[in-house]
């Protein structure tokens, strides 16, 4: 991540130093006119300003669904859920126990996202990486399993964008579910790409040399026994004890095939009535987590506070990783670097089903999720081109197949203090860019 963050402000930096020797004012007298540097400089101070006000946003969603999640999981949610997916799961993540709350994490991270809801993902993401932290024999180093879960992350199959959908119907689209059937092909190839990506440069990222074992004295021992009491008293805790033997069997493997069979009948039910589920999705999951929670027995409310302060603190501490790289984004765009390089590719992608149009999507939609969404909605909003016309199907596939890559990386290993990435982001921009592409076939094959 430190090549990355320093290539994006260094390439900034030069094109806007190259421009700032070109220019020539319009209207010297203009006190509006901005020259590249200082229209660059502007462009540091706003996305400073806009990384902490992201971060600030994310806080009312992050208790939210942290506080939801910690109902969940007092109740035995996350451990029924692992049990039922564990055939899938032990084999993408041989290195997570079947039965660790990781499990039961990642797969309500994962289906959050397969229903578009972005914000309430990320709660569930974020406590994922904790709970993978704690397997993580290399604090502060990537371990194979959160890299693979961030590609997929990153690429998730979508069954339902919503936000895409809401922002066609208010464009006026005559069908605006159309993108159901493109965005579903385009993130089930991203996805394959990115386990595919993940395990393949797994073998040519090698983590760090193991610990080496520490020898404990007896006093050591003494101090450490005394320290643990307070886990052992949770160990006996009942409700920790019944979850536990809960988790150590799993399902009969037939029960566990009938649930991912029950999974994908879903798929074609989100594209017949997607359009008519989507409002009833965040309110339904509320319901259900708590009255879960009370059939289980939880004490909802005192457990809800509880995640929720979690959550709080979560958001806060991703703001410097925030900073950071929202900065560089915005460097990079003010620069004219992304312009620039539209204006080298267009040509050539324009021949292959991807117009000039579409291309500045393409290339920032990894980098900057609302400077992608400008563009996206520019591009439908304008009379000549129109939600419903092959560009404006593009873009809003592409809006939905693809995530906010450099966004999803440093939030979700700000959250751990995670600073060496490893083959992370390469596995992830392998599933964008296959992404872009298999959006652009399936565009070219249903609506041109």
């Amino acid at each position: 991540m430190n090549v990355v963050f320093l290539v994006i402000v260094l390439v900034a930096f030069v094109t806007a130093a190259w421009h700032q020797l070109q220019y020539t004012p319009v209207d010297p007298d203009d006190p509006d006119e901005i020259s590249p540097m200082a229209g660059l400089s502007e462009a540091v101070v706003e996305s400073a300003g806009g990384a902490v006000e992201l971060a600030i946003g994310l806080i009312g969603v992050m208790t939210l669904f942290l506080g939801l999640m910690k109902v969940a999981e007092a109740g035995g949610m996350l451990t029924v859920l692992a049990r039922l997916i564990r055939p899938l799961m032990t084999r993408l993540f041989p290195d997570v126990p079947p039965d660790h709350p990781a499990m039961g994490a990642m797969i309500l991270n994962m289906s959050a996202n397969a229903l578009g809801l972005g914000n309430a993902a990320t709660p569930f993401g974020i406590r994922a990486m904790q709970e993978l932290e704690k397997l993580n024999p290399h604090p502060g180093t990537a371990t194979n399993s959160m890299a693979l879960f961030l590609a997929i992350n990153t690429s998730s199959i979508t069954l339902l964008p919503t936000g895409v959908i809401a922002l066609r119907a208010a464009s006026g689209s005559a069908e605006p579910a159309a993108i159901l059937p493109s965005t579903l092909f385009a993130t089930a190839c991203a996805t394959v790409a990115a386990v595919v990506a993940a395990k393949a440069f797994q073998r040519l990222s090698r983590p760090p040399a193991a610990p080496e074992p520490v020898t404990m004295t007896a006093g050591d021992a003494r101090e450490a026994g005394a320290s643990d009491g307070g886990d052992r008293e949770q160990a006996d805790d009942p409700a920790m004890t019944r979850a536990a033997a809960e988790s150590a069997t799993g399902y009969p493997v037939w029960v566990s095939y009938l649930f991912l069979t029950g999974l994908l009948s879903l798929i074609p039910l989100s594209i017949l009535y997607g359009r008519a589920i989507a409002p009833w999705i965040i309110p339904g999951l509320i319901v259900f987590f708590l009255l879960y929670g009370v059939i289980r027995g939880v004490r909802i409310y005192e457990v809800f506070v509880e995640g929720a302060k979690e959550g709080f603190q979560v958001a806060v501490r991703i703001i410097p990783y925030l900073v950071a790289i929202l900065v560089a984004v915005g460097m990079f765009r003010a620069s004219g670097a992304m312009e620039a390089m539209v204006g080298w590719v267009g040509a050539f992608t324009e021949r292959l089903g991807l117009p000039a149009e579409a291309l500045p999507m393409a290339l920032l939609r990894p980098l900057s999720g609302s400077g992608a969404y400008g563009i996206m909605a520019s591009i439908i909003n304008d009379p000549a081109i129109g939600p419903d016309s092959y560009t404006g199907l593009l873009v809003t596939t592409l809006q939905g197949s693809t995530e906010t890559t450099f966004y999803v990386i440093a939030v979700y290993f700000g959250a751990v203090q995670i600073r060496r990435i490893r083959h992370t982001l390469a596995a992830a921009l392998t599933a964008d860019v296959v992404a872009v592409m298999a959006a652009v076939a399936i565009c070219l094959w249903l609506f041109l």
